[in-house]
């Protein structure tokens, strides 16, 4: 018997065919219509191709790594199950994003000319919104694993793009609240001006009022400038008892400004959010004082306490220092492959249509092997990621977030104080 998502899928191909659309991803090779009988031709020889446009260098390098190193991973697991569909799935085709729209916008290509049905990338929201066109337009399925800012809830991507981190809608409250919490009541926000500053500034500015407490200032500054002193002059100008600093790595000019003024941790609150969790931050700020930031604190989107896949990749990638957004990579390729299976075809422009459907509403699982199983035996899956339930909504991303508060101490280490649930406000 033919589940609810294995009649969603044979439709989804009807439909296809009723536009007679030969509309294959990955370059054009092979077609999206059905074979005699209802299954999807297979693109090519069947193999599911991946390739990312991750940070390899600039400022969000750091992150780059963790989510590289958990998406071979996964596909290393994924193969050692069989792979999809039968197919083992080539090494990931590479590519940086670098912090620089037209670099990323020229890795996107060669990522596309390789054929591939899915992309994992970018890191930043600004990048995406570089290569989203590109990718979506050639329909091929995006997934990224750390994009939080709120455009892409409703972005047109003809349904092709996926994110396994929540929207910064989710995280904006947390931070606030974290602000409110601790006593202060006249904040001051700056932040980048791109997508993910502006959303997730204003999420924040929003639950801050809600709270009670006053925005003294709301104010976006431009990422690429060279001096920020005209920033830090607007926080000491709103005489702010706590500060939010929304960046990437040139926050720590920001942060440098505001101590050297008056206006660092011990002297007002200061937080950041997850562009600035970093273990080389207070290096960063202050390569001879390691106690620079203490007391200073953030939130992020956080991965469920998951002991046995932090530890299998540690022991895949030993050398990793970062672990920022490597779960919610490891999910990104995981439901990629699992929608291939059930979907039964390789095709983005069928399998696209059960990246939602594989991870709500069924019986849950925790692997690839796991789910894989129980789609061979015609059960809906509701997959449980390694960074948590995905329970993904209609625009294909989480519905809920673990958010996570994190500080520094006197010694510079980042810790996690706690770890807080966000649901959409109705």
């Amino acid at each position: 018997m033919f589940t609810t998502k294995r009649l969603a899928s044979i439709a989804a191909v009807a439909a296809l065919v009723m536009l007679a659309a030969a509309c294959g991803g990955g370059g054009g090779s092979g077609s999206s219509e059905p074979s005699a009988g209802g299954t999807p031709k297979l693109i090519g020889d069947g193999t599911l191709k991946v390739g990312y446009v991750l940070p390899e260098t600039g400022q969000l390098a750091f992150l780059g790594p963790p989510q590289i190193q958990a998406l071979k991973l996964a596909v290393k697991q994924i193969n050692a199950n069989g792979g999809v569909l039968g197919k083992q799935i080539p090494d990931p085709v590479a590519a940086d994003e670098a912090g620089d729209q037209a670099v990323a916008q020229q890795s996107a290509d060669r990522v596309l000319a390789s054929n591939v049905q899915a992309v994992i990338g970018a890191a930043a929201s600004g990048m995406t919104l570089a290569i989203i066109d590109k990718i979506t337009g050639a329909k091929v399925v995006e997934c990224s694993a750390s994009n939080t800012a709120p455009t892409f809830t409703n972005y047109r991507d003809g349904g092709y793009y996926f994110r396994t981190a929540p929207s910064d809608v989710l995280q904006g409250p947390v931070l606030a609240d974290t602000v409110v919490s601790d006593g202060y009541t006249n904040i001051a926000i700056v932040a980048r001006a791109d997508d993910y500053g502006k959303g997730l500034a204003d999420a924040t500015a929003k639950s801050l009022r809600q709270a009670g407490a006053t925005v003294a200032l709301n104010s976006t500054y431009d990422p690429n400038a060279t001096n920020f002193s005209a920033t830090v002059q607007k926080v000491v100008n709103a005489k702010p008892d706590a500060v939010v600093v929304i960046a990437f790595e040139e926050g720590k000019q920001i942060l440098k400004g505001l101590i050297e003024t008056g206006y660092g941790p011990g002297k007002v609150g200061v937080y950041g959010a997850d562009g600035l969790r970093s273990e080389e931050l207070p290096k960063l700020v202050d390569p001879n004082n390691p106690s620079v930031l203490a007391g200073m604190k953030g939130t992020a989107p956080a991965s469920a306490e998951n002991a046995q896949f932090v530890n299998s990749l540690q022991q895949f990638a030993p050398s990793l220092k970062e672990l920022q957004f490597a779960p919610q990579a490891y999910d990104c390729m995981n439901v990629i492959a699992l929608a291939g299976e059930q979907a039964g075809t390789n095709n983005p422009a069928v399998f696209k249509n059960d990246m939602v459907a594989v991870t709500r509403d069924g019986t849950k699982c925790s692997t690839f092997a796991a789910c894989k199983s129980l789609i061979g035996a015609g059960t809906n899956i509701d997959y449980q990621g390694v960074s948590g339930p995905l329970d993904f909504i209609a625009a294909g991303e989480p519905g809920g977030a673990t958010i996570e508060v994190y500080s520094y101490d006197k010694s510079g280490q980042l810790q996690s104080v706690k770890t807080v649930q966000s649901s959409p406000v109705a």
